[in-house]
């Protein structure tokens, strides 16, 4: 057997939610592993509504504003509908029946052990998540990860306890409700590390909207520019005649995504030595995030104007995952002796 055919035999499954504009954190962190899955295993992208609507239940306006916008973005990438299935979660409502059948055997204290539980709360001080589903928000991911039957997720160090939480649920609805035969109903599936993003912000921290620090995918040129000229550097740079020291700089770390290796030892030594000024150091990133944006910004644009054609390729990807999500949910009430 073929690796090709191997791989089509395994399926992935990573969503998104639609909370406001892609920047390039997202483009480094997730889309580009993305790019490379969908030409390796059978994959399901999802626009995670229901998931944003753990957040943003009062005011779930911006969902709906940023749900075709990111569509548009992952086209934009070069996420490909001919290769991977993209579709809108509440568009299945299959993931919200597993949901609740899953939820009839999961223990409420699996749920408060998911660590993002409770950071998340904390982080999120502003917002009432005191609800049934911020709390049950794990479960769902885990009926959209069974629902599919996908055999490994894309995640970071920090989402592998989901992965866990998904798996520990498998395994008990399998030892309740087992097939005759001893076949399992729901695989438990295996977390597929990916490598933290390296892209940071504008101010070094991770780039991220709540911090402000960020750079759309689409974002106009000017904008782009003006954000990348006018971001900290090493503030021992007080004058164009003090040596700076790259590694204190975050100007730096954008280097060290976009930059050749014979650029970066050029930015070593200019900043070092006071050979080169901020603006100088500057001007290669910003030729490259130019580069890199323009080509996302003209895809882009050619999709707006063909969203009748965008709108039914979601369409027609709903209707793959909600075939392939209903063969499971059919399996799992007979498993249960649910036959309606």
């Amino acid at each position: 057997m073929s690796p090709i055919a191997v791989s089509n035999n395994q399926r992935i499954l990573s969503g998104m939610r639609p909370t406001g504009a892609l920047h390039l954190g997202h483009y480094h962190g997730v889309l580009k592993n993305w790019l490379h899955l969908q030409h390796s295993y059978r994959c399901f992208f999802f626009v995670a509504d229901w998931h944003a609507l753990t957040t943003h239940y009062e005011d779930p306006r911006l969902i709906g504003e940023s749900l075709w916008d990111m569509i548009i973005d992952w086209l934009a990438v070069g996420i490909d509908p001919s290769v991977a299935t993209l579709f809108i979660q509440s568009r299945v409502p299959e993931h919200a029946e597993l949901h609740l059948l899953l939820s009839m055997i999961t223990p409420i204290s699996w749920l408060e052990r998911v660590p993002s539980y409770k950071d998340q709360q904390e982080r999120l001080k502003s917002l009432d998540l005191a609800t049934y589903g911020f709390l049950g928000y794990p479960l769902l991911q885990s009926a959209d990860i069974l629902i599919y039957r996908a055999t490994q997720v894309p995640v970071g160090d920090d989402q592998v306890a989901h992965v866990e939480l998904t798996r520990e649920v498998a395994r008990r609805f399998n030892r309740l409700y087992a097939k005759g035969d001893g076949a399992f109903v729901l695989p438990e599936p295996a977390a597929l590390l990916t490598h933290a993003s390296k892209m940071p912000g504008l101010d070094g921290q991770k780039m991220s909207k709540s911090y402000g620090n960020t750079i759309a995918l689409c974002e106009p040129p000017a904008s782009v520019e003006k954000k990348l000229r006018t971001m900290p550097t090493d503030p021992a740079r007080v004058r164009r005649s003090d040596p700076g020291d790259p590694g204190k700089c975050p100007v730096w770390q954008f280097h060290q995504i976009y930059s050749t290796e014979d650029t970066r030892t050029w930015v070593q030594q200019g900043c070092r030595t006071a050979g080169i000024g901020c603006i100088e150091c500057k001007k290669p990133v910003i030729d490259a995030v130019l580069a890199e944006t323009a080509l996302f910004r003209t895809r882009a644009q050619s999709y707006r104007e063909q969203m009748g054609w965008v709108r039914n390729l979601i369409e027609e990807g709903c209707a793959t995952a909600q075939q392939v999500a209903r063969e499971t949910l059919n399996e799992v009430r007979q498993a249960m002796g649910i036959h309606g």
